[in-house]
């Protein structure tokens, strides 16, 4: 009856220990959740605009930081389109554009790193359509599309997240490989 009580509570221990670790995962991955992601854009997100802008504004969720903060703007062929630098004020990142911008779909596509040191990247299109403008780029033969696909926004701690599951499982199977260990050296009534 003591080894059917002892074993009860190596159980009951295990059970315990395991359900600590998964806990841990879990708590653990709660901020990596909390990072940086884009609140706004300008031009936004599938507009159709009938001028072309001569900005494009990103406003973030959190603080950049300036030295890593990248905005690209394509056109239809993925032929980049000439911007100055970045500049960064707090939470938003701007670049002004300094290449002409005819009849078509552009790609946004920014890189930026928040002040909690989280790279956050994505990308989305806008539409030029002025009456008045030149007509759009033809598109790329090569690839066969005029649009490069918009990237999903990522960086929201996939990778963080990945880590600790990856630590927590190799805890939660340490502790399991000790309770068997000493399971399998303790006298037997």
């Amino acid at each position: 009856m003591t080894t059917m009580s002892a074993s009860r509570q190596t159980a009951g221990r295990f059970v315990a220990v395991l359900l600590a670790g998964v806990l841990t995962l879990f708590v653990a991955a709660t901020p990596a959740r909390a990072h940086n992601g884009l609140r706004s854009a300008s031009p936004a997100r599938d507009a159709t605009l009938t001028r072309a802008p001569n900005a494009i504004t990103l406003e973030f969720l959190a603080r950049l930081d300036p030295t890593f903060t990248t905005i690209v703007l394509t056109d239809g062929t993925k032929r980049r389109i000439p911007t100055d630098d970045p500049v960064v004020s707090g939470a938003t990142g701007s670049v002004r554009v300094t290449g002409p911008l005819t009849n078509g779909t552009y790609t946004v596509a920014y890189r930026v790193v928040s002040a909690d040191g989280h790279p956050v990247q994505g990308s989305y299109q806008f539409t030029v359509a002025d009456p008045a403008g030149p007509a759009a780029p033809a598109p790329d033969r090569t690839t066969g599309s005029a649009a490069p696909a918009a990237a999903p926004a990522s960086g929201r701690g996939g990778g963080r997240i990945a880590v600790v599951g990856v630590a927590g499982s190799a805890v939660v199977a340490l502790l399991a490989a000790a309770m068997l260990r000493r399971r399998r050296r303790s006298p037997r009534s």
